[in-house]
């Protein structure tokens, strides 16, 4: 399933590139006809995520909120960008460098053969199209189509149209979000909210009402991080402990959406920044390593299923 990166990333596509356009909706697999009617023809506002859901705004005073899911995916193409930071374009599977020169773009509208980018739990470059607007691919729930850019959604858990005051009671039953709730007030929050609980600390950062984005390779990693043992029960985690995981997941989201990849590590430079970037077996600390020995003291990770996922954590170093 994305994680909270990968969201963060897919509101800044459609911030650089949809927003102040009039958008054309549809819907080529036919289940979301009624929905897309309703946003076409409005221009899009703006595109900001919280945690692991997305909401886009329209001028037409209505708003559109998508949850991937464990199967949901954006395709874009046309003028859409990687990232303008340094990594932006290693984080996706393929050899194909970044076109300074056309301000990032992945591709130019006219030119003669075009590349869709794929935005989900990672990101690839894939297939090309000559016609403009390219051919749906799949059941595509959603399309979004400006003059120049294009937008297809694919097997959303969650997609719907709303007000702006159901918004505001979407978003009121999702905890914070460093990047949209950032601040001590949020920290004590989530502090507070760890805290007062019995439910083990691995359950918890999973549960979107206590925190936003964390998914299952987060939580593995920032327990690791922390030393934490995922079965703490969240009353008996100490303050100083809670506020560390706040902190540290601040860290590691600001930087998966820099980078577009879940790099949990520190410390990775040159090649081993390469490598990291290449392949998950090089940016983890314990997620899918069970039975590898750990990074630190050797023992072997083990992997057991919490709240309906696989977790991974050393016995020793987490005890």
């Amino acid at each position: 399933m994305p994680e909270g990166h990968s969201i963060h990333r897919i509101a800044r596509q459609f911030g650089e590139h949809f927003a102040g356009h009039r958008v054309e909706a549809s819907s080529p697999q036919g289940r979301f006809a009624e929905g897309a009617e309703r946003l076409s023809g409005a221009v899009l506002v703006r595109a900001f995520a919280v945690g692991k859901q997305l909401f886009i705004e329209f001028d037409s005073g209505l708003w559109l909120r998508v949850h991937l899911g464990l199967y949901g995916a954006w395709d874009f193409a046309g003028s859409v960008s990687t990232s303008s930071r340094r990594y932006g374009q290693t984080g996706m599977r393929g050899n194909i460098p970044i076109d300074t020169a056309a301000e990032d773009s992945l591709s130019s509208i006219g030119a003669p053969r075009r590349t869709r980018l794929r935005m989900a739990e990672q990101e690839q470059l894939h297939d090309t199209f000559e016609a403009w607007p390219p051919d749906p691919i799949g059941a595509v729930r959603l399309r979004l189509l400006t003059e120049d850019a294009v937008a297809d959604l694919r097997g959303p858990t969650a997609c719907e149209v709303l007000t702006a005051d159901l918004v505001e009671v979407a978003i009121a039953k999702l905890g914070p979000d460093p990047l949209v709730h950032g601040g001590k007030r949020s920290e004590d929050r989530f502090t507070a909210t760890v805290r007062k609980k019995s439910t083990p600390i691995g359950l918890l950062l999973m549960d979107q009402s206590v925190v936003s984005g964390i998914g299952n390779v987060y939580r593995a990693e920032l327990l690791f991080r922390a030393r934490l043992n995922p079965h703490t029960p969240g009353n008996r985690v100490s303050e100083e402990a809670a506020r560390g995981l706040w902190r540290d997941w601040t860290k590691l989201l600001r930087k998966g959406v820099e980078v577009g990849q879940m790099l949990t590590m520190d410390g990775l430079r040159g090649a081993r920044l390469d490598a990291a970037l290449a392949s998950r077996d090089d940016r983890h600390w314990v997620y899918k390593r069970e039975g590898l020995p750990c990074r630190v003291c050797g023992t072997h990770i083990v992997m057991e299923p919490m709240g309906g996922r696989k977790l991974y954590w050393c016995p020793q170093d987490q005890a």
